[in-house]
């Protein structure tokens, strides 16, 4: 596929009745909003369509409003939000109490109203992993033995991020789904609970189908990402098109002197065999 450099969602609007956009990396960068791309999002809003989020935050989706609010996401930008935590809790419910637990203090409401009861790594029957416990200091390779423990058990890995980095500020930090590449290169099972996956993309499509009040044709709806193994990865499986956000965590290697070049674009979306219709610097 051609893909084709734009400038403005609004370019592109009037082919679409529905948008499902990633957060992290399009509308902020996780320290402040990109004002740019959230303008572009409440502008779609303001022709009558929706706009929902779609987050592999490994945290229910009701805890989210809050997050956007202090990075000063306008509450017009968005309808609804769908998170990966959405789907690990199901994953969770499933499992039963037995699990072993990786990832940070601050992923602790994941697991609120959970019958869950958390224990060492030879008793567990499965492990749940948000992220790293440490993001800003911690590198994937320094788990390793330990994956390598739960692995030689066989024990479900249920990711609940599948990102691999997210910017940070200025600053790329890795996520659960590094994580979850190293437990499946030492052979452990890996359940991934959010996007590329079509659960995900199951609840999102339904919830904008909710907010339009009507079916919506799969041609109609756009999913727009900056992650080429989650956002373009699952929009690709999914059969929906996507504007891929491009000058975020792939910027340096997919520009020239003049901005975004589509051909480094299109051989950089074939190396991992997706495809996306359209591509943007930054969301606008």
């Amino acid at each position: 596929m051609t893909v084709r450099i734009i400038h403005a969602l609004a370019d592109i609007a009037d082919h679409y009745d529905a948008v499902l956009c990633d957060v992290w990396g399009v509308i902020h960068n996780g320290r402040a909003a990109y004002q740019q791309g959230c303008n572009a999002l409440a502008a779609f809003r303001e022709m009558g369509k929706p706009v929902v989020l779609i987050s592999n935050a490994p945290r229910p989706s009701n805890v989210i409003p809050k997050q956007l609010e202090a990075l000063h996401v306008r509450r017009d930008a968005w309808d609804a939000i769908v998170t990966s935590g959405d789907a690990t809790r199901a994953e969770i419910e499933k499992r039963g109490p037995r699990g072993y637990k990786i990832g940070p203090s601050k992923d602790e409401g994941l697991y609120e109203g959970l019958p869950v009861d958390f224990r060492p790594a030879e008793t567990a029957d499965y492990v749940i992993c948000t992220g790293l416990r440490d993001d800003l200091s911690e590198p994937p390779e320094s788990y390793r033995d330990e994956l390598a423990a739960l692995a030689a058990r066989n024990l479900p890995f249920i990711c609940a991020n599948p990102d691999r980095v997210v910017q940070f500020g200025g600053h790329l930090i890795p996520c659960a789904g590094a994580l979850a590449d190293i437990y499946e290169e030492l052979g452990g099972p890996v359940i991934m609970a959010g996007k590329p996956y079509a659960p995900i993309y199951d609840l999102t499509i339904a919830e904008a189908e909710r907010l339009a009040g009507k079916p919506l044709a799969r041609e109609r709806l756009l999913c727009i990402g900056d992650g080429v193994q989650t956002d373009v990865a699952g929009a690709h499986g999914q059969k929906l098109d996507c504007l891929f956000v491009a000058g975020g965590i792939h910027a340096a290697e997919l520009s020239n002197a003049d901005g975004l070049d589509g051909a480094k674009v299109e051989a950089f979306l074939a190396s991992y065999r997706v495809d996306a219709r359209w591509a943007i610097a930054e969301l606008a």
